[in-house]
């Protein structure tokens, strides 16, 4: 971790370096959770800038990816404390687009997945932060419970308590909706009369 020692001299080609390695996970975690692409590249420069100032205060600096979520979860916080972001759209097709997916499917999938993605974006948008922050933490970017308590600043069995509820507050949300979340199975071939 040699850029870490460059970093802490200020070293902007050392901080280009870690934007450049860091960058793409730290956005698609502010995205799920502000909901706002904007918002979210936002979050992470003034992550980015924070973790310029402050380098100095990473005691481990095998801890970058952790000390860098907990920074970019705080900014979104900060962000989300504001009235408006309950009214904003949540589109996993974003998050696609983040991520640089590029499998290739039939037509039919791909009208599946998105019918699908929007149920599920719906029903998330709809869960309190503290639940939308913890799927979101384990799910999207595979964090331990261990890791979520520490970044989140809880304990393990908070994260626990905050995923089981909104597991069950998504599975309501879900099974209520119109539209069901399960492929619809293969039509039989038409036979020939």
């Amino acid at each position: 971790m040699d850029y870490i020692d460059k970093l802490k001299e200020k070293d902007e080609h050392a901080l280009m370096q870690v934007m450049h390695q860091y960058g793409d996970y730290l956005l698609r975690t502010a995205y799920l959770l502000v909901k706002d692409y904007q918002t979210a590249e936002e979050a992470v420069q003034d992550t980015f800038i924070t973790a310029f100032e402050k380098i100095h205060q990473l005691e481990n600096p095998e801890k970058i990816k952790s000390w860098l979520t907990t920074i970019v979860l705080n900014q979104c916080r900060s962000r989300m404390r504001k009235w408006h972001w309950k009214n904003i759209s949540f589109h996993f097709d974003m998050v696609d687009r983040i991520k640089g997916d590029e499998t290739v499917q039939s037509p039919e999938e791909a009208i599946f997945d998105m019918a699908l993605n929007h149920n599920i974006s719906t029903a998330i948008q709809q869960l309190d932060y503290k639940y939308r922050e913890a799927i979101t933490l384990y799910y999207f970017n595979e964090l331990k419970i261990s890791e979520i308590a520490s970044q989140t600043k809880t304990n393990e069995n908070t994260v626990k308590s905050r995923l089981k509820r909104g597991r069950l507050l998504l599975k309501n949300l879900l099974t209520k909706g119109e539209v069901s979340i399960e492929k619809p199975a293969e039509s039989p071939k038409k036979t020939a009369r």
